[in-house]
């Protein structure tokens, strides 16, 4: 498939920076930069690829926080999350303060996301899945030619997502889950914000917190 992912960890907190780019265009998008634009810059001169827009699945520091810094540098547009998450890119500066981390530059995103939407990242098309739960305007960017997903803080590998933040909600969080996510179907793999990569079939058969066995559905 022309779609190719490159995973670049960033910030104290480990967060699964995506560089996603078309390989037969050579454009690409920049997916949840919470810091370390330095090593983003190098990461995306090493894979070659023209960057054209920043991709945000949610509001937390370690996903967004360097957005701003990104789009400047490049002079790019800010694409996502749902408008949901508008209160935590407003207060960016106070995450950075609380975590003891660098203060980048405060942005508003050029285009917020609904459900259904699209985005294109050089001549190939992703989907646009709103998944509140974590926070309010957690979206997921899914490319359905290539069986892949990027999840952000949704569900990682053996987990889901904390809801005791602002705005959490862990029913919300489940149901987007299981009606949402699972229903891409079972051969789908995902990129966490966070830890190794899974598919929803795996999660679905394991997961504690998700699985048929666990609600009672096996």
């Amino acid at each position: 498939m022309p779609l190719k992912i490159a995973i670049v960890p960033v910030t104290p907190l480990q967060q699964n920076c995506s560089l996603l780019w078309d390989d037969e265009t050579m454009v690409g998008a920049i997916c949840d930069p919470g810091g370390d634009v330095g090593r983003l810059s190098d990461a995306i001169s090493e894979a070659g690829f023209t960057l054209e827009k920043v991709l945000l699945t949610h509001g937390h520091l370690d996903h967004a926080g360097a957005a701003g810094e990104i789009a400047r540098t490049y002079g790019v547009p800010i694409e996502g999350p749902h408008k949901d998450d508008a209160f935590l890119i407003e207060t960016l500066p106070e995450q950075s303060a609380k975590y003891g981390l660098p203060e980048y530059p405060l942005f508003e995103p050029t285009r917020w996301l609904d459900h259904g939407d699209t985005v294109t990242v050089g001549g190939l098309t992703l989907d646009v899945i709103h998944c509140p739960g974590h926070t309010p305007g957690h979206v997921v960017f899914h490319h359905g030619p290539s069986r892949i997903a990027l999840v952000g803080d949704v569900i990682f590998q053996g987990s889901v997502g904390r809801t005791d933040f602002p705005r959490g909600n862990h029913q919300q969080l489940i149901d987007s889950i299981r009606d949402r996510l699972f229903t891409l179907g079972g051969d789908t793999g995902f990129v966490p914000g966070h830890g190794p990569l899974s598919t929803f079939e795996y999660e679905r058969q394991t997961n504690p917190y998700v699985s048929d066995q666990v609600l009672g559905l096996a």
